[in-house]
């Protein structure tokens, strides 16, 4: 990739500036050791929440709130973020950050928990939005409760389809960078959906349920 290539990928990350809030909710990520979604990736979930008008969300993956607060900024001022995590003590600091960042309490849903054991709990055609950032062994079962969840019209994003380069190198790889090679696939040749593949971060992996 050439330097002006690789300037205008960094230029665009950084496109969006962030707030107090979402610095502070990165800087929780680090000292807990966890991925973040990159500034940019970030921005692209903001535009996705605000292109569907997005009133339900179903996020798998809290984290420490990164994520959420981007999306939240992206749906209407009545929508309500359903977050997924299997650590609660990620979800204490995602509260926080929430706080911080102005959104009333009513705007989010916590639910601890595994992703497999919770989303066959929540409401068919119920979501605008389900933003996938789990465990990416499960991401072919994701993307079935994604579009179990979806209305017509919604819309289901993968984080770090990408893996750091790994998704393309003819080498041999590990198993999770194969299921995300079996999900790109899947995505793509699903008649149910009009995928898209945006180079932002660490690649977001975009399809509408037709």
């Amino acid at each position: 990739m050439t330097g002006n290539r690789l300037t205008s990928w960094a230029f665009a990350d950084a496109f969006v500036a962030e707030d107090d809030a979402l610095r502070w909710a990165r800087d929780r990520a680090r000292e807990a050791g966890l991925r973040s979604v990159s500034p940019g990736t970030g921005a692209a979930l903001r535009v996705l929440a605000a292109t569907v008008d997005a009133k339900a969300v179903a996020e798998i993956g809290t984290g420490t709130g990164v994520s959420g607060i981007h999306l939240l900024h992206g749906m209407r001022p009545d929508g309500v973020l359903t977050t997924v995590d299997p650590e609660p003590e990620h979800q204490q600091f995602a509260r926080q950050a929430f706080r911080v960042a102005g959104f009333a309490s009513n705007r989010a849903r916590f639910i601890p928990g595994h992703a497999l054991d919770v989303l066959p709990r929540l409401a068919d055609s119920g979501y605008d939005l389900v933003f996938c950032d789990g465990d990416r062994l499960e991401s072919l079962d994701y993307l079935a409760e994604s579009l179990r969840l979806l209305r017509p019209g919604g819309l289901v994003a993968f984080e770090g389809v990408f893996a750091s380069g790994r998704t393309v190198d003819s080498g041999p790889q590990p198993t999770e960078v194969i299921r995300l090679r079996e999900l790109l696939r899947a995505v793509r040749e699903s008649p149910e959906l009009v995928p898209s593949l945006l180079p932002v971060g660490d690649g977001l992996l975009c399809a509408v349920k037709r």
